[in-house]
């Protein structure tokens, strides 16, 4: 993972994600040029789900101090 795709905000990496998701299913992608989109959306999947796991921890971190829930979770997880 490069450092720059580290500094990605959940909605830049999403949206990159979006684009490669898209190129993909076109179809007319060369087999190379396909696996290096499927690489770089690998990445991209990982920040994002990344910073999903981080908030969660922040928000039951919060929670937990105001006596809300002892357990955060969030249906269908990505």
């Amino acid at each position: 993972m490069t450092e720059k795709n580290m500094e990605l905000s959940f909605e830049e990496a999403m949206e990159k994600l979006e684009k490669i998701v898209g190129k993909l299913e076109t179809g007319d992608v060369p087999l190379e040029q396909a696996i290096d989109y499927y690489q770089e959306g690998m990445i991209l999947s990982k920040i994002c789900s990344d910073k999903i796991n981080s908030v969660q921890d922040k928000m039951a971190k919060i929670l937990n101090e105001h006596g809300e829930i002892t357990n955060f979770d969030v249906e269908g997880e990505v």
